[in-house]
């Protein structure tokens, strides 16, 4: 059985989430410890168990110490399964976070799988729904898969009760990509709030304009679920994309104005891909058949972190050279000696 120190590197919850990715897509039992250890609520938070029981569901996994709190799991799947399913996440626990741990297994499933998921879209620390949507899943579709999501309704922390919905064909194998050179692009955006007057919305996207000087393709939302607002901006050409939430007594320009000075940040930086996708790309990066490489805006703590976790798992080698990642990857096959027991 595979052991992975849960407080390497920067210790949160990605550890988790990719050690269950690719236990549940390998077959290979693993025992997760120290749990999210430097945190100030160390061990497992209720988002991090709907992530693996609902992998256990879909691996028909056999698991110990998935409570909250506990700083120790462990995960031993069975076959992955395809159909459909309904995950509620509960409160506002991230959809894209649980999507981020979902979605490497049910690539390697025996047939397509449709998704329903229920918690938050647009919720702190976590990629918005939006995001997953336009800057994420297109960088995916580069290594040949088949995924269309859609945010249903947006849900907001605390409340959540936002909607997504996926569905993922299946790959025999993933393509190694090249993204090393940023062409140009254009800026789109979603604008959104729910509970709250439509003129806040359209203040973020107008704001958003204004910093980064260039008009702005954007869609305004004002019917969202409960109460809060938000915006994603991304580029059409590159794979950046950036957001910021609103919050009690935050100006609706200060929201707008935050993911336009993020989003200047990573164009300026001449990289095609954001410091956020190069962390959620590496797992594909690892699985893919060849070598993968790309140049990111940053390379962070996160990245450093999968880079190791999947190293456990698959036999990659890689380097990383101040802001270039190339990974050698495992050439995982649907049905072959590294993929779970299908």
């Amino acid at each position: 059985m595979l052991r992975v120190d849960g407080s390497w590197g920067e210790g949160g919850g990605q550890i988790l989430r990719t050690s269950l990715a690719l236990s549940a897509l390998t077959g290979k039992p693993v025992e997760i410890y120290n749990i999210r250890a430097r945190r100030p609520n160390p061990g497992l938070r209720p988002q991090h168990l709907m992530v693996i029981r609902t992998l256990a569901k879909i691996t028909g996994a056999k698991v110990k110490g998935d409570s909250i709190g506990s700083t120790k799991v462990v995960f031993e799947p069975g076959r992955i399964r395809s159909g459909e399913f309904t995950v509620n996440i509960g409160a506002a626990g991230s959809v894209t976070l649980l999507l981020q741990a979902l979605l490497p297994a049910l690539l390697y499933a025996p047939g397509p799988t449709a998704l329903r998921v229920i918690g938050g879209t647009d919720v702190p620390f976590a990629p918005t729904g939006d995001y997953f949507v336009h800057v994420f899943l297109p960088a995916l579709a580069l290594f040949g898969p088949k995924v269309r999501a859609r945010v249903v309704r947006r849900g907001y922390y605390p409340e959540g009760g936002g909607v997504m919905t996926v569905r993922v064909e299946p790959v025999d194998n993933l393509k190694p990509v090249r993204l090393v050179r940023a062409g140009e692009y254009t800026v789109k955006s979603v604008s959104h709030c729910g509970g709250l007057p439509g003129h806040v919305a359209r203040r973020q996207l107008r704001a958003a304009e204004r910093k980064l000087g260039i008009p702005v393709e954007g869609e305004v939302y004002t019917d969202s679920h409960g109460i809060g607002s938000g915006i994603t901006l991304w580029t059409e050409g590159r794979y950046l994309g950036a957001s910021s939430l609103g919050k009690k007594g935050k100006p609706a320009e200060k929201v707008g104005e935050e993911a336009a000075e993020e989003l200047l940040e990573f164009i300026n930086s001449g990289a095609p891909v954001d410091k956020y996708l190069a962390d959620q790309l590496i797992p594909y990066m690892a699985l893919a058949s060849g070598r993968s490489t790309i140049f990111t805006s940053e390379v962070t703590s996160h990245t450093l972190t999968n880079l190791w976790v999947v190293r456990k798992f698959l036999e990659v080698s890689g380097e990383v050279e101040g802001n270039r990642i190339e990974v050698e990857g495992a050439g995982v096959e649907r049905g072959g000696e590294e993929e779970a027991h299908q």
